[in-house]
């Protein structure tokens, strides 16, 4: 299913920050196929596909969270389809600590930015979480959408 999520219905940028002590920000150029990388063995080579998309838009519209120098998790939009945000991804190890929740919010308040109004989340597999931190709403009869005869290894 995909998600609509109104962009000019976010919460104010004080709530964006990553929580105890990471760092959320667009990678530069030097990092880019470390991320594309970690992207891919952390998560699949079509979320790694998304991600060189999102690294090789001008402005970058991708999010990494470094927590001590370190990949954290990544968000990112304008990758699959102009206006869809995602895929976005946290390491195992650092799930629940508001992390997806930083990341998610800085790509939406750099879609409105850019002067999107709307953002779709699509194939979404967390509902609640987009419903929760996005005030996302479900789009009906949007299974599989745009995923529809996607090539699978």
């Amino acid at each position: 299913m995909d998600m609509l999520i109104k962009l000019y219905d976010l919460p104010s940028t004080d709530t964006v920050a990553p929580t105890s002590g990471a760092l959320c920000r667009k990678p530069i150029a030097p990092e880019h196929d470390l991320v594309s990388h970690w992207v891919a063995r952390e998560f699949s080579a079509g979320w790694g596909s998304e991600a060189r998309v999102s690294l090789n838009n001008r402005p970058v519209s991708l999010f990494i969270a470094l927590r001590a120098g370190s990949l954290a998790g990544f968000c990112c939009y304008d990758a699959t389809a102009r206006g869809f945000v995602g895929p976005i991804g946290v390491a195992a190890a650092e799930r629940g600590n508001g992390l997806g929740a930083a990341l998610l919010r800085a790509c939406l308040q750099d879609m409105r930015s850019v002067g999107y109004a709307y953002a779709v989340a699509g194939a979404v597999g967390a509902p609640e979480f987009f419903r929760r931190v996005a005030g996302a709403t479900e789009i009906e009869g949007s299974t599989p959408g745009v995923y529809r005869d996607m090539l699978k290894d």
